[in-house]
């Protein structure tokens, strides 16, 4: 932990909100993947966050940030649909796809951009007090 750790905090922040962003990416470039039947579906990524530790004598109740604790799975088994005319379709003309909503995506998506922001801001507001304190000590 360095110094100044509302930069490590928001750091942190700014970093697994990024995997989030980076793992929804995936999940949205990936929703129209078709696959045989006999296959697995692509599977959707959910990012796993945790909190780091508070310092040893530092404030009761504050965290020291957060880290991408890992990343979980979606289900194999996605959807089956019906396009026969689709080069990997089964004798049925089915057709699997992962079980994937887009709204869900981009409102993930929404809220994991917000939160990126509200931690560069964060950063940015910091930096601007830590200056102006050495501008008030140097006088």
């Amino acid at each position: 932990m360095s110094m100044f750790p509302v930069f490590d905090i928001a750091g942190s922040a700014l970093t697994t909100h990024r995997t989030w962003m980076d793992a929804i990416s995936d999940n949205i470039a990936n929703i129209n993947t078709v696959r045989r039947t006999t296959d697995p579906a692509f599977q959707e990524r959910f990012v796993v966050a945790r909190e780091r530790p508070g310092r040893a004598g530092g404030p009761a109740g504050i965290g020291g940030g957060v880290d991408v604790a890992g990343v979980e799975f979606g289900d194999t088994d996605g959807v089956l649909v019906y396009e026969p005319g689709h080069p990997l379709a089964d004798a049925n003309g089915m057709v699997r796809k992962p079980n994937i909503n887009l709204a869900d995506q981009m409102t993930n998506l929404i809220v994991a951009q917000r939160a990126y922001q509200l931690n560069l801001a964060v950063v940015d507001r910091a930096r601007d007090s830590y200056l102006q304190a050495l501008q008030i000590n140097g006088r």
